[in-house]
This record gives C-alpha cells, structure tokens and sequence, in this order.
C-alpha cells in the first residue's frame, strides 16, 4: 500500500475521531440548553461512525497496525452499539441506574480515548487538537450531567 494512502486513512480516522469528540459537545450543549431531543438526534452520527470503523478494523492487518489499534476501534464499536442498544433500539432508560450508569461512562470515555490514539497516526497536530475536543467534551460531559442529570 502506499504511504501517502496511510497517510490519507490516518487524516480520516483523526477526523472521525474529532468528528464524535464534536458530536458529543453538541449533544452536550444541546442538553444544556433544555433541548434533549435535538442531541438525541444528534446522535445519529455517533451511530453512523460505525461504518468507517468497521472499514478501519478490515484495513487494519493489511496496515500492520498494532493490537492496541484494535482494541481502540473495538471500543469505538462496542460503545456504538451500547449506545444503540439504550438510547435507540430497545431504548432502555438507564440515566439514574448508577450500575448502568457508570460502565457506560467507563466505557464512553474508553471509547473516544482510544480515538485519540487513533488521530495520533496522522501525527502530532491532529493528536493535539483530538486531545484538545477530547477534553472539552470531557469537562462538558460532566458540567451537563450535574446540571441536567442526564
């Protein structure tokens, strides 16, 4: 394969990343504004990232990525569909079941850590700016929920 169509599946996998870190803060700040429903919505990116996830994972040995790569995307899926399976189909309502609650947390902030390691194959600026709506959606993340409860 050559270097400059890694090079071009890096820069996609550091904007996919920051594309969810983005759809998160939007969410977030939809929340914040009293209007849950539209982050519902809003959401639906998050569900559509699957596909090129899946992409990145069949690219992956053909890469020579690392194992860690398949354990950062691997959580990026699982949380998908977590994240399908309560907010979408069967829709569970889990916001105030601390045991559901917190692996969810857990496993949200897996998730979109590990894309930080993902953007870090397309080099240190895309690593700076996916740690950087990485936090800003961290901080969000937790502003909301204290304010909302959601």
């Amino acid at each position: 394969m050559l270097t400059s169509s890694i090079s071009q599946i890096n820069i996609c996998g550091a904007l996919l990343a920051n594309v969810i870190n983005l759809t998160a803060i939007s969410i977030f700040i939809a929340r914040l504004l009293g209007e849950p429903k539209i982050g519902h919505w809003i959401g639906i990116i998050i569900q559509v990232s699957i596909i090129p996830l899946f992409y990145f994972v069949y690219l992956a040995k053909s890469l020579n990525r690392p194992r860690i790569y398949y354990i950062w995307i691997g959580l990026m899926i699982a949380f998908v569909i977590v994240e399908f399976l309560v907010d979408w189909y069967p829709k569970i309502e889990f916001r105030n079941n601390l045991m559901i609650v917190i692996p969810y947390v857990m496993l949200f902030f897996g998730a979109t850590g590990g894309m930080i390691g993902v953007a870090s194959l397309a080099g240190k600026r895309w690593a700076a700016i996916t740690v950087i709506s990485f936090l800003t959606m961290f901080v969000l993340a937790f502003v909301q929920r204290q304010i909302t409860g959601l």
